[in-house]
């Protein structure tokens, strides 16, 4: 039966527009142009600067026969560039794959090929990266490869001569490419919300990653909700310490412009370097995994600026930050948010809020109650734990674990060309975190474990399987497993449980862990490679199973990894 309104007034121009965050930008331009919008290093950019470059790209990149249905990469830092492109990229019509530099080239590869990329712009410090990329892809191509085209981004912050080299392979600098583009090039917004305007890989947690996809309606709803939460006050001033390729910086990239703050890139981070930017800049705030807090919270005192000049503001998400770090961040004047996403909800979805009431509790109470994952977001319509077994929710009582489950507006659309995989992620109308949880009074959630033995190290997610996998084929190992072991600098590292070969000369286990680890860094992203090796037998079930359990008590008997002060 047809839904009756008490109306037959229908859409039209005047009244109906496609959600997007792009006219963000338009809008930050118009109301404040001389306003500093982008900062990095000696460069700074106003805010009708960067709408130009913007639309200069789209301009170049349409000229490419970049649009509807392209996707191109960025492989970069957090550089003005990577800002431009998720403006930029979308304005022609196209999507933008923000690729995560910490991956090896047989990994990008994969993602290249897979998502089909027309354009590959490149910071000149990740150009081999790339370029032993396509050479992967041109070997498994058999002939039928057409490479991408590579623009490469110049930074005086690097060695000339990797610039010099990339322009040699016949690289287009990013610079001479925007000089080919129209600063009032006239883009489109989408004409349906539903169109794509990011694809994001989720951490390799399976045999291969998964393509998340976006939508500009998402995007948009996001980057409003973000401020609105935390909130972030017009012409914030913002230090870009969470990686812009991490769910398109949990779109704070748009949100910025929504504000008409400041960015200020910080292409590689060091608690030095986040003291320097809140004394040069102002920050007011920034987001960042727990580690990012771990090294500031332990930064010698050279390092740093203290007291702060004012109270500086941080959201952080990825692993669960420990009590005691959110403790000790609070005495150094900084005023933390902890809170809880995935990619496929572009990011943070629920949030740690605040109550008035906690203000009179001690400090370790309320860093305990900090570290809670919370409740949902502002744009998120549905968040709840169920039981794995019935589906049903469970009961609020802070002790019965369930499966973390959403359903809203900031919900992906899907895995690209994986409908098995949306089929099950989408089961019975919710999106399934696979993360395990429980639900306590307040209705705060909280996570106690993670399905499928997911390993998150500094917020990166790291498949034990796959580490598993790459272990074995050391020549010494019989077979191994992998669990997460408490790091207190990462949060996590992968803790390797190996039974050697028999034949193996097990005098010197020293040696030959430092040996197995040697072998993992060839062949796989560093920070996959486990940072302790136990020798022993694995214990099993009865079928063979090996009982991970039993493992996870024994490295938790270990203790963290011990954080190096050098």
């Amino acid at each position: 039966m047809a839904i009756r309104d008490i109306d037959d007034l229908p859409k039209n121009k005047a009244n109906y527009t496609a959600l997007t965050p792009l006219w963000f930008l338009e809008r930050a331009a118009t109301v404040h142009p001389t306003r500093k919008a982008v900062v990095h290093g000696s460069r700074t950019y106003t805010w009708l600067q960067t709408y130009q470059r913007c639309r200069r790209l789209a301009s170049a990149l349409a000229k490419c026969s970049v649009g509807a249905g392209s996707t191109v990469a960025v492989i970069a830092p957090n550089i003005p560039a990577t800002y431009e492109a998720h403006f930029g990229i979308p304005m022609c019509g196209a999507v933008i794959n923000p690729v995560n530099i910490r991956l090896n080239a047989s990994t990008i590869a994969f993602l290249l090929g897979h998502s089909q990329c027309a354009i590959v712009i490149v910071d000149q410090e990740f150009f081999t990266l790339a370029e032993d990329s396509l050479k992967i892809m041109k070997e498994k191509s058999q002939g039928h490869f057409n490479p991408p085209l590579l623009v490469v981004v110049a930074d005086e912050a690097c060695d000339l001569e990797a610039l010099r080299y990339a322009l040699g392979q016949g690289a287009i600098k990013y610079e001479k490419f925007l000089e080919s583009g129209d600063p009032d090039f006239a883009w489109k917004p989408p004409q349906d919300e539903w169109q794509s305007i990011a694809l994001g890989y989720t951490s390799c947690t399976t045999a291969s990653p998964k393509g998340v996809v976006l939508h500009h309606r998402g995007a948009y709803l996001m980057s409003l909700s973000n401020p609105l939460v935390w909130g972030m006050n017009e012409g914030a001033i913002y230090l870009w310490t969470l990686p812009m390729f991490h769910c398109n910086g949990w779109c704070f990239t748009w949100a910025l412009a929504a504000l008409c703050g400041t960015n200020i890139c910080l292409r590689q981070v060091t608690a030095k370097g986040v003291y320097s930017a809140i004394a040069k800049h102002g920050v007011t705030h920034f987001c960042a995994a727990p580690v990012v807090l771990n090294t500031i919270v332990n930064a010698a005192p050279e390092d740093t600026i203290l007291p702060l000049p004012h109270v500086v503001h941080i959201m952080t998400a990825g692993a669960a930050p420990p009590p005691a770090v959110l403790f000790a961040m609070s005495r150094k004047g900084f005023r933390v948010t902890h809170t809880y996403g995935l990619s496929e909800t572009y990011g943070p979805s629920t949030i740690c809020a605040w109550k008035p009431e906690w203000d009179s509790l001690p400090p370790d109470t309320q860093a305990r109650l900090i570290a809670r994952q919370g409740v949902r977001y502002t744009t998120l319509e549905c968040l709840d734990v169920i039981s794995t077994k019935t589906g049903e929710p469970v009961p609020a009582d802070g002790k019965t674990m369930g499966e973390i489950v959403m359903r809203g507006n900031i919900v992906m659309k899907g895995y690209l060309k994986n409908p098995k995989e949306n089929e099950e992620t989408f089961a019975n109308g919710w999106f399934h975190s696979g993360d395990l949880g429980v639900k306590h009074q307040d209705g705060y959630i909280e996570i106690k474990d993670r399905s499928k033995d997911i390993i998150i190290s500094g917020a990166e997610n790291i498949s034990s399987v796959e580490v598993e996998n790459s272990l074995c084929f050391h020549p010494a190992v019989l077979e191994a497993s992998v669990v997460a072991r408490a790091d207190e600098r990462w949060g996590e590292s992968p803790c390797a449980f190996v039974t050697l070969k028999p034949e193996v000369n097990k005098s010197d286990e020293q040696w030959l862990a430092e040996e197995i680890m040697k072998f993992c860094k060839s062949k796989m992203p560093a920070y996959w490679v486990p940072k302790s090796v136990v020798f022993g037998p694995l214990p099993k079930t009865a079928t063979g199973k090996i009982q991970k359990h039993v493992l996870r008590g024994k490295a938790q008997q270990l203790g963290p990894v011990k954080l190096r002060k050098l």
